[in-house]
């Protein structure tokens, strides 16, 4: 498939086309999106839904980058900015900004309140992973940590290692809509994902068994 029939906007193929479900959502946050490489060949991948929807977002390709202002393409402040980490946290919290042994923050409502922006990393878990191994600035980060009471909406659509897997989109859309207190942020965002997902099964949808003739 050639660049030609990739739509510009939601970078999907035809028939996969979302542009019709994305609403412009404006968030106060800035979203860092940092892709692997090989997640870019994903048909249901989600960065591209992301930057078409979010009025303040950078999608950013690669493996690693020196630093943070290298990644986002000007000077701030690395303690202002949480990085997206998958796992659990004490107490329960839907988002928690934790230490390097995972233990909730003092004052976590200052700490988030004095965010910027947020770095989450897009691809497959073990992705992810390399990603967070390439690019040790993350610890000079705020690390935030995820607790959604959902399952992903991939289902069995992309299979990973561990059962509170999320797509990228699905991350953003809550730790957005807990960090600036806006429900409505979450419902906006997963609009296209829900669509693309839809129009994905219809695609893919298996062939009816012909029905054998009657016998006479």
């Amino acid at each position: 498939m050639t660049s030609e029939e990739i739509c510009a906007k939601c970078g999907k193929p035809p028939g996969l086309c979302v542009c019709d479900a994305i609403e412009r959502v404006e968030n106060g946050l800035f979203v860092l999106i940092l892709q692997h490489p090989q997640e870019k060949r994903e048909t249901l991948a989600t960065a591209p839904l992301l930057g078409a929807a979010l009025a303040h977002a950078k999608l950013a390709v690669g493996l690693s980058w020196p630093n943070l202002r290298r990644a986002l393409g000007t000077e701030v402040d690395a303690k202002r900015w949480g990085v997206l980490y998958l796992g659990s946290t004490e107490g329960g919290a839907p988002l928690a900004a934790v230490n390097r042994k995972g233990k909730p923050l003092a004052h976590q409502e200052a700490v988030l309140h004095d965010l910027e922006g947020i770095i989450v990393l897009d691809g497959s878990w073990s992705q992810a992973k390399a990603l967070w191994w390439r690019n040790p600035w993350f610890l000079k980060c705020t690390r935030l940590v995820l607790n959604t009471p959902f399952a992903s909406r991939y289902g069995k659509l992309r299979r990973e290692p561990r059962r509170d897997s999320l797509s990228t989109l699905e991350s953003v859309a809550f730790a957005l809509s807990e960090l600036e207190e806006d429900p409505t942020i979450f419902e906006r965002l997963l609009k296209p994902f829900e669509a693309l997902l839809d129009r994905y099964k219809a695609a893919n949808k298996p062939a009816g068994k012909a029905r054998g003739k009657t016998p006479q």
